[in-house]
């Protein structure tokens, strides 16, 4: 397996406050890496680094080989770098479809001269279909996005970032605030996803997280504290002391 994104020493402080610390780390392409740890831990702040979104003090950010540490949310996109909301400027009066359409049409960079011919576009029309396939929201094609659940908006936000062919995504707790059943369609979906994109993923639902991931990454003040299996980590002593405590995790 080839590495496809790389950090060096990351860093980013806020005054005094140090909320990423030398984060290195690397992920494969394929893989399904989650980043967990205790709230504070500085674990957003990391998928903003690598994003783009959030500029660092010091360390680098490598994607696919090349070195984007001064490149811009856009730069990274276009390079297939993606984190699911950058890419859902979702419109409640368009259809699922038609919200799917428009982020295959931003990725692709291809201009279109009016709203009514938005489903015309055959290229981006295809990408919609094939994420809303992927996510099982077909029989949600035609629905307004301000018609749909909680849950199904945040479906909507991950088929938009499939819509837009990403080689890499960053998802920041897809499941907060779901249902028991919803939560269950989004790991469902993921587990489908897995080794056709690589994906790094934040999420408080550790049943979701130990089920998913290929690698887990711990990340306590800043600091990458260890990264292993799932296995490895369920059974880290330190790990247990300092985040997952006596909680039961299924196999």
């Amino acid at each position: 397996m080839t590495t496809l994104l790389k950090t060096v020493n990351l860093c980013k402080s806020y005054g005094a406050l140090r909320v990423t610390d030398g984060v290195s780390l690397d992920i494969q392409t394929g893989e399904l890496h989650a980043i967990i740890g205790p709230n504070g831990a500085g674990k957003t702040t990391l998928i903003n680094q690598l994003s783009g979104e959030l500029a660092s003090d010091s360390g680098e950010v490598h994607f696919a080989g090349k070195d984007v540490t001064r490149s811009n949310i856009q730069s990274r996109a276009r390079h297939g770098l993606l984190r699911s909301y950058q890419i859902t400027s979702v419109f409640d009066e368009f259809t699922v479809l038609e919200n799917a359409t428009l982020s295959a049409l931003g990725a692709q960079q291809q201009a279109f001269g009016a709203w009514q011919a938005l489903l015309q576009q055959p290229a981006a029309l295809q990408s919609a279909n094939e994420a809303m396939a992927l996510a099982g929201l077909q029989h949600l094609a035609d629905i307004k996005v301000c018609e749909l659940a909680y849950g199904e908006r945040r479906q909507l936000e991950l088929v938009m970032a499939l819509a837009a062919k990403p080689r890499f995504l960053l998802l920041d707790e897809p499941m907060a605030g779901m249902s028991v059943q919803e939560s269950a369609a989004v790991v469902a979906l993921l587990q489908s996803l897995k080794g056709k994109y690589t994906i790094l993923l934040v999420e408080h639902d550790m049943n979701a997280v130990f089920a998913l991931a290929d690698r887990i990454s711990v990340l306590v003040y800043g600091q990458l504290l260890v990264t292993g299996t799932p296995d490895e980590i369920r059974h880290n002593a330190e790990v247990r002391s300092v985040y997952l405590g006596d909680e039961e995790i299924d196999a």
